[in-house]
C-alpha cells in the first residue's frame, strides 16, 4: 500500500544530495567554457549567428512583379522580332573547363542599315552580373520597350530624344549572368555568383550532386545545396588589380576566380567591349542607391577632364531624378571597401572607355543580411514602378548628356596590339599560360585558412583543458586543506 502512494514522477536519483558548492562550480565553469569554445569556432568558419533564422522569415520572389528568366528573355526576343528595324538580338556562347555559358545582345540603332556605322555614339549597359539582382534585368526590359516605342517616358521632349537617338548605337545585355540568376529561381536567394550549367561530350549537363560521377569536375567547381556551379563572382574576374582579397573577404561572395578572365561570361563581355568601342560603360547593380564612377579598386578618381565631366553627369541625374539621395564618387571611396578585378575599372582603364560607370539602382537598408530577395529587390509593387520609371529616366538622360560631354577624345580607340584575336587564343594562350600560377596561389590561401581554422580549434580545446585542470586544483586545495588547531598543544 505504501508504493501506491508513491510519487510517479520519482526516482531513485532524486533522493541523492546535491553536489557541493565547489563541484557546480566547477560544472558552470566547464559549461561556460564549451559554449564559448563553439561560438568561437562558428565565427571562425565563417557561419553568422542568423544562421539559425527560420527560412519561413526570408522573403520569397515575387512572381506577380519578377519574371523568370525563360520568360523575360523570350519576352525580349519577341520585343525585338516586333522592331525589326531597330532592334537585332544575338546570343553568344563560351565555355571554360566543361562550364559553358550564353549571353544574349541586343543592339538599337534607329537604322538597321547603320548599326556598323562607326560615326555613331555608342553606349554599352549591362544588366544582371549578379544572379540575385533580378530588378535590373527587369529594368533593361523597360529601357528596351521605351527604345522600341511600345512604351513612353512621362516629361521627355520626344522630339530631342528622338534626335538624339538617331546618332546612338546602343547595346544591351539583360542578363549577364543567366546561369546564376536560374540558381537564385531554384531557391539559392542570396546567390551572386555563375554557375549550374555544364557541357560535357558536346551535351549539356544539369549536374545534380548525386549525378557528379557522370561529369568529370576538376577541384575548382563547388557545390551549392543541390546544383553544382563555378561560384564565380563575375565582377571579380576582370584583370585591373585581379586576386587582391581585402581583410574582410568572405569567397562565397567574392570570388574571383582561378585567373582573370577565368568565366566565359567575363571573356564574352571583354570581347564585345572590345570590339565595339563604347564611348559609355553602365553596369547595373542593386544593393544600395548610388551613381559611381572609377575607381573600385582604390579610394580615388581618375584625374582629368574626363574626371570632370563624369562627376558633372552624376550630379545632374541626382539631382534631376533622385533629389540628391544618391552616393555619388568612386565605387571605393563611396561604397565603404574596395573592390578588386570589376569590370568598371577594367573598361576605364584596359578598355579605354571615355565615361565608365556603375549604378545600384535599389536598396533595403533595413532587410537581414540573409533576406536578399528583400535587400536588393523591391517587394511591392508601388517601388517597383517607381524604381523603373526613375532609372529609366536616368539612363536615357545619360543617351541625351553622353554625346554633349563627350566629344573627340583622342585616344578613345584600343590598338590592334591590345585586342585578342579570337577567343580560341585567348583560351589557349594567355588563361592556360597563367592558370597554374594563379591556381596554385589559390590553393596556399586555401589551405592557409584551413590550418589556421585548425590551430585555433586547437588552442581553444587546450584553454578548454587548462581552465578545466586550474579549476579543479584549486577546488580541492581550498576544500582539502588539514584542519589545524588555532590553540597550541
Amino acid at each position: 500500500m505504501k508504493d501506491e502512494h508513491r510519487n510517479p514522477f520519482s526516482s531513485p536519483m532524486a533522493a541523492l544530495p546535491p553536489p557541493p558548492p565547489h563541484r557546480r562550480r566547477r560544472l558552470l565553469i566547464v559549461a561556460i567554457s564549451l559554449l564559448f569554445f563553439d561560438l568561437m569556432a562558428n565565427l571562425v568558419d565563417g557561419r553568422g549567428i542568423d544562421e539559425n533564422l527560420n527560412a519561413e522569415s526570408y522573403t520569397p520572389i515575387n512572381r506577380d512583379l519578377y519574371h523568370l528568366s525563360a520568360n523575360l528573355m523570350e519576352e525580349i526576343e519577341s520585343l525585338v522580332h516586333r522592331h525589326p528595324s531597330k532592334l537585332t538580338m544575338e546570343t553568344f556562347s563560351g565555355a571554360s573547363r566543361g562550364y559553358r555559358a550564353d549571353v544574349a545582345v541586343v543592339t538599337y540603332c534607329r537604322n538597321r542599315t547603320e548599326v556598323n556605322d562607326r560615326s555613331k555614339f555608342r553606349l554599352l549597359v549591362s544588366f544582371g552580373q549578379h544572379g540575385r539582382e533580378l530588378i535590373t534585368s527587369e529594368l533593361a526590359l523597360r529601357i528596351l520597350s521605351i527604345l522600341s516605342e511600345e512604351e513612353f517616358l512621362p516629361n521627355v521632349d520626344k522630339k530631342a530624344l528622338n534626335r538624339t537617338l538617331d546618332h546612338l548605337l546602343i547595346k544591351v545585355v539583360p542578363m549577364e549572368n543567366l546561369n546564376g540568376r536560374k540558381l537564385v529561381e531554384g531557391g539559392d536567394l542570396c546567390e551572386r555568383r555563375n554557375g549550374m550549367k555544364f557541357a560535357a561530350y558536346g551535351q549539356q549537363w544539369q549536374v545534380q550532386t548525386h549525378d557528379r560521377s557522370d561529369v568529370f569536375l576538376d577541384s575548382s567547381y563547388q557545390t551549392y545545396g543541390s546544383v553544382a556551379g563555378r561560384g564565380v563572382d563575375l565582377n571579380r574576374n576582370w584583370s585591373v588589380d585581379w586576386g587582391k582579397k581585402e581583410k574582410d573577404y568572405d569567397p562565397t561572395e567574392e570570388n574571383p576566380g582561378s585567373a582573370p578572365f577565368s568565366e566565359p561570361e567575363s571573356q564574352i563581355m571583354r570581347k564585345l567591349a572590345m570590339t565595339f568601342e563604347p564611348h559609355v560603360w553602365i553596369n547595373v547593380h542593386s544593393g544600395m542607391e548610388a551613381l559611381f564612377m572609377p575607381y573600385d579598386h582604390k579610394n580615388t578618381t581618375p584625374d582629368g577632364l574626363l574626371t570632370i565631366r563624369m562627376k558633372s553627369i552624376l550630379k545632374v541625374l541626382n539631382q534631376r531624378h533622385f533629389h540628391d539621395r544618391c552616393m555619388v564618387g568612386s565605387g571605393g571611396g563611396s561604397v565603404g571597401y574596395l573592390a578588386h578585378g570589376t569590370a568598371t575599372d577594367y573598361m576605364y582603364e584596359i578598355a579605354k572607355v571615355p565615361m565608365a560607370f556603375t549604378f545600384e539602382i535599389y536598396g533595403d537598408g533595413s532587410a537581414s543580411a540573409k533576406d536578399c530577395f528583400r535587400m536588393f529587390n523591391p517587394t511591392d509593387l508601388a517601388t517597383f514602378n517607381k524604381v523603373l520609371n526613375d532609372w529609366s529616366a536616368a539612363l536615357f538622360s545619360i543617351f541625351m548628356l553622353g554625346p554633349q560631354r563627350v566629344s573627340k577624345i583622342k585616344g578613345n580607340t584600343v590598338s590592334d596590339q591590345d585586342k585578342w584575336v579570337s577567343m580560341d587564343e585567348y583560351l589557349e594562350g594567355y588563361l592556360i599560360a597563367r592558370r597554374s600560377r594563379y591556381s596554385k596561389k589559390t590553393e596556399v590561401l586555401e589551405l592557409g585558412f584551413q590550418e589556421i581554422r585548425t590551430y585555433y580549434r586547437l588552442f581553444m580545446l587546450s584553454f578548454v583543458l587548462l581552465m578545466f585542470m586550474f579549476c579543479t586544483r584549486i577546488s580541492r586545495t581550498k576544500f582539502h586543506r588539514p584542519t589545524v588547531s588555532s590553540m597550541p598543544v
